[in-house]
């Protein structure tokens, strides 16, 4: 029976289980860079055979949200990211960087790259009927909405491949009044868009990383947990290649969805957090640290970043 300690082939790179360090922005990277604690925390969070991906990462001075999220596009900031790549490859484990913009990583030891096309940022923002109010090629009708991320996809791929290249989108969410009327079509319009791409290359991107969220107000009514599933269901059969599913998943729901062949992967997000031992806690099914939701966004080094429990 296939469950979250399954082995997997993902693409090139062999996993030893399914739970995944979901990306997760924390603001840590002090001016833009990041540093020593950084390192501890993704150290943490490794294991032989684990797949993290990083916290949003800017590839420019123009692309950051927040204040002290981590940058690659200076020479301090890529070295520093060396050393927190370096111990997770010391732990047997695997990173990929998760870009808001498409970028450079894939020259800073990063195993791969995560497209961030979700959550209300630039790409999502192409892609939602309910922002893209654009009259060009980039906007309008769903296919134009999808065309700045498939360029970005092609860009990105003519560097480093295929095979390192993986992509987020959250079609249901409406995270910062970004919303589409019709979801699901924007979901499997990418989707076929994404299949379409990997028969014409020949080779499957790495990944397609989907959040499911809790609220989605459309005029679909997407809204109950069923429907949710029965959503994901959808994106999930649709397609041709590896699904990782994000969204407030519990190990048993996890175990479910992987053993119902409703995902490959499943990535954690707060509670990987507050158990940087995760993996192990969850095959011995030993009780998890409780997060403290107020230290998510500090610029605290220590305290509810990297001071965090291990069961041993």
């Amino acid at each position: 029976m296939t469950d979250l300690f399954s082995a997997y082939k993902m693409g090139k790179f062999n996993l030893s289980h399914r739970v995944v360090l979901a990306p997760l922005t924390r603001c840590r990277a002090l001016n833009g860079v990041p540093q020593p604690a950084l390192t501890e925390y993704y150290g943490q969070r490794s294991t032989e055979g684990g797949l993290l991906i990083s916290e949003a990462t800017t590839i420019d001075q123009e692309g950051i949200g927040y204040p002290h999220v981590p940058g690659i596009y200076t020479k301090e900031q890529i070295e520093a990211w060396k050393k927190v790549v370096d111990a997770i490859h010391a732990k047997g484990g695997l990173i990929f960087c998760q870009l808001w913009h498409a970028g450079r990583a894939s020259h800073k030891s990063f195993d791969g790259i995560e497209l961030h096309a979700a959550h209300g940022y630039l790409i999502d923002q192409f892609l939602k009927d309910g922002v893209n109010d654009r009259t060009d090629e980039y906007g309008g009708s769903i296919e134009n909405r999808c065309r700045f991320l498939m360029e970005i996809i092609q860009a990105v791929v003519a560097v480093i491949g295929s095979d390192r290249v993986a992509v987020r989108i959250s079609p249901m969410s409406n995270d910062v009044d970004t919303m589409d009327s019709y979801p699901l079509n924007l979901g499997l319009t990418v989707i076929e868009k994404l299949n379409t791409f990997q028969v014409d290359m020949g080779l499957k991107l790495t990944y397609l990383h989907v959040t499911q969220p809790r609220v989605m107000p459309s005029p679909e009514q997407i809204g109950t947990e069923d429907e949710e599933a029965k959503f994901m269901q959808t994106l999930r059969r649709a397609y041709q290649g590896t699904f990782m599913s994000a969204g407030g998943f519990t190990q048993e729901l996890g175990m479910k969805v992987v053993t119902d062949g409703d995902a490959d992967l499943i990535s954690y997000g707060r509670i990987f957090i507050s158990n940087p031992d995760l993996v192990y806690r969850f095959k011995i099914n030993a009780p998890l640290n409780k997060y403290v939701r107020e230290t998510f966004y500090t610029h605290d080094p220590i305290v509810g970043y990297t001071d965090y429990p291990f069961l041993n």
